[in-house]
């Protein structure tokens, strides 16, 4: 069964500063763009930058294995090596980890490697890799 793609449209403030992080930096192939804004291909799924300039508030937090979890915030869950890959990827593009990577939930049906960070616009992102993927639900 094929898996359908998720679409998201975000704001950010700065387009040259979205390319950079969303094309260099994470390497996401782009799509089609205008003069106020660029799609992304994020593993598939559609994430549109879209150009709203002005200030927004800080994200609130949740607290999750005692950690700050900015809310709100999307990303992928990637296989575990892949997730390795691209946190290396992130330090050597000199990224500011809001958590930094990090295993959550040790020992429990939901453990996992994940990370936070924000683009250039302050949005949130969290990549993560589940120990046994098949419990990417499990209770």
């Amino acid at each position: 069964m094929t898996r359908p793609a998720f679409h998201l449209a975000i704001p950010v403030d700065d387009l040259t500063a979205a390319r950079r992080f969303y094309g260099e930096v994470l390497g996401c192939p782009q799509g089609r763009d205008s003069d106020t804004w660029v799609d992304w291909d994020l593993a598939g799924h559609q994430v549109v930058t879209h150009l709203a300039p002005g200030r927004r508030g800080d994200a609130a937090t949740n607290p999750v294995d005692g950690q700050g979890v900015p809310v709100p915030h999307f990303g992928l869950v990637l296989p575990v090596p892949d997730f390795h890959a691209l946190a290396d990827r992130l330090r050597a593009a000199g990224t500011e980890f809001v958590i930094e990577p990090y295993v959550r939930f040790e020992g429990q049906p939901g453990e996992q490697w994940t990370m936070f960070l924000r683009d250039p616009a302050g949005n949130a992102l969290e990549f993560k890799a589940m120990a046994d993927p098949s419990r990417l639900f499990a209770r």
